[in-house]
């Protein structure tokens, strides 16, 4: 089953809660929220606030991926602000385990995110821990990014090593997802689409996102 989760990096944050809902209603499997910190990367979105926020309007699962130095201190403010999956980096966490099993103790999911120059092999020792795996396929902090495409292998590869361990982990890509690319990406593993520009610039959602599906499936 392929998930699209839009990024609402890409709304328009005027009217956040409205941009939310219109991707719903689209047919979005789940709303992808960026928090970015301006150390981390070089940006500044938003905290646990908003996430509260826009939990009064809608049920959809909310995909929290911390893009933020030391995620361990922040965690339960996004579990208490109604995060679904929070997604934390490897490469900005230094006790990862113990992080994964503070949201896994909460009764939301787990997930870790990798840059795309961050080997596969730093996941070595958590991945009995995560519901999730995110493969950044362009670097993140920023929306509208060209897709990195060697990160196709990535995903193949990454999903060798699942299967091999006999795992049920979802594999989701973020950055540069559009009509043109999403096949290769599915076809080599992943189920979890970030789509932020293709489907907030998009003149018909609910079309592009029915389109992005059927891509995903047919190429």
């Amino acid at each position: 089953m392929i998930r699209i989760a839009p990024s609402i990096l890409a709304s328009d944050f005027s009217k956040l809660g409205e941009e939310v809902k219109k991707v719903v209603v689209a047919g979005a499997d789940m709303i992808h929220i960026d928090v970015m910190d301006g150390h981390f990367v070089p940006n500044i979105t938003i905290g646990p606030p908003v996430v509260k926020s826009l939990r009064k309007v809608t049920d959809a699962v909310f995909d929290v991926h911390l893009m933020i130095e030391n995620p361990d201190k922040y965690v339960d403010s996004f579990i208490d602000a109604g995060a679904d999956i929070i997604s934390v980096h490897v490469e900005s966490d230094y006790h990862l385990n113990r992080t994964l099993n503070r949201i896994k103790k909460s009764g939301k999911k787990t997930a870790v995110a990798l840059n795309p120059s961050t080997p596969l092999s730093s996941l070595e020792w958590v991945m009995e821990d995560v519901d999730m795996i995110l493969i950044m396929t362009v670097n993140p902090g920023f929306g509208g990014q060209k897709f990195i495409g060697s990160m196709v292998e990535k995903v193949r590869q990454l999903k060798k090593i699942i299967d091999g361990r006999g795992l049920k982990i979802d594999i989701e890509v973020d950055g540069g997802i559009d009509l043109s690319n999403i096949y290769a990406i599915t076809e080599a593993g992943a189920n979890v689409i970030v789509a932020g520009s293709t489907v907030y610039n998009a003149a018909d959602t609910e079309q592009i996102i029915r389109q992005l599906k059927e891509k995903a499936f047919q190429g």
